[in-house]
């Protein structure tokens, strides 16, 4: 027998001990931190249904964004929210839109943080949708073309990353080619690619203000009961020049997550999104849990699953703990 000769708890014995042979190693350095800005100055407004988030105007998005680089986060994902809607969501490429405002605020303030920005349209469209309508469907080509000026638009700001999150087909083709016609060899692409149609965005819907107007979004993202078809989109979308690709949610596809890190051969990103996030808050606000803990717990399980880079509202708070 192998008792006593092999007892599993000695390894587990005291915190330095657990320490010496964690085999997980979950850093600041794995972390990107959202951001939601809107158009406007002084701008600090809480989000009602997102706890310790908030709406920044450009100006003090950069001043967050300076804090966040301070905790030595490496990168903030910006977020948009327009003044203005129209059927084209003309505003997401405008010159000086509001995330274009912000890159440019954030990257004067703070040159060494990476910024990446969100290209979609949802925000943008009256119709809430992430590409333009034609007899109430989305012409998937007609979008990529759009997403392509967006994401140009933002690489003349000053992003480092551009990251499509509208799951058409071909649009990580289109934007790559669209960049390096343009000079921008070397703007990164962080792909959306296996995005799931999932329930747990609700709370980001209501902060960004994109929630669709009719319908819903499962023609373009995908099928929750899929995994295979998972592989494929992160395949294409290496293959058509993504150099990060995501998975998202997290939570619900830790197996994507593991699937995808043992197959393809870049960075594998996991969005650790609204849902997850207030659903954890509200069990430590009943009481329910210890937040700090299962916070960690929650990354942790991110982190080994395979993901070197988590998107996570929890940012800031894990890297204050992590830092010590």
């Amino acid at each position: 027998m192998s008792f006593p000769k092999i007892r599993m708890r000695r390894l587990r014995s005291s915190e330095p001990m657990r320490r010496l042979v964690r085999q997980t190693i979950l850093s600041v350095d794995n972390f990107v931190y959202p951001l939601f800005v809107k158009e406007g100055k002084g701008l600090k407004e809480p989000i009602e249904s997102m706890t310790d988030c908030f709406h920044f105007s450009p100006d003090t998005a950069a001043h967050e964004a300076s804090q966040v680089a301070a905790l030595g986060i490496p990168a903030v994902l910006i977020f948009g929210l327009p003044k203005k809607k129209d059927e084209l969501g003309s505003q997401a490429w405008a010159h000086n839109g509001v995330v274009q405002q912000a890159v440019k605020e954030i990257k004067k303030a703070v040159p060494q943080l990476l910024v990446i920005t969100d290209v979609c349209l949802c925000a943008y469209t009256r119709s809430g949708h992430c590409g333009v309508l034609k007899d109430n469907k989305i012409d998937n080509d007609s979008a990529c073309e759009l997403l392509a000026k967006i994401a140009l638009s933002h690489a003349h700001a000053g992003a480092d990353i551009v990251a499509p999150s509208d799951m058409m087909d071909g649009r990580v083709g289109y934007i790559r080619q669209c960049l390096e016609k343009n000079g921008f060899h070397d703007t990164a692409i962080m792909a959306y690619s296996a995005k799931y149609a999932s329930a747990f965005y609700g709370p980001f819907r209501d902060a960004a203000d994109s929630a669709p107007v009719f319908g819903d979004r499962k023609s373009y993202q995908m099928d929750t009961a899929n995994s295979d078809q998972a592989m494929q989109e992160i395949a294409l979308d290496i293959e058509e020049g993504a150099d990060i690709v995501m998975i998202k949610p997290a939570l619900c596809f830790l197996d994507i997550i593991h699937r995808a890190k043992h197959r393809f051969d870049c960075p594998i990103a996991a969005y650790n999104v609204s849902g997850e996030y207030m659903m954890l808050n509200a069990a430590a606000k009943a009481g329910l849990l210890d937040k700090k803990q299962a916070m960690l717990e929650m990354l942790y399980s991110i982190k080994r699953a395979g993901a070197d880079i988590i998107i996570t509202y929890f940012a800031r708070e894990a890297a204050k703990l992590l830092k010590g």
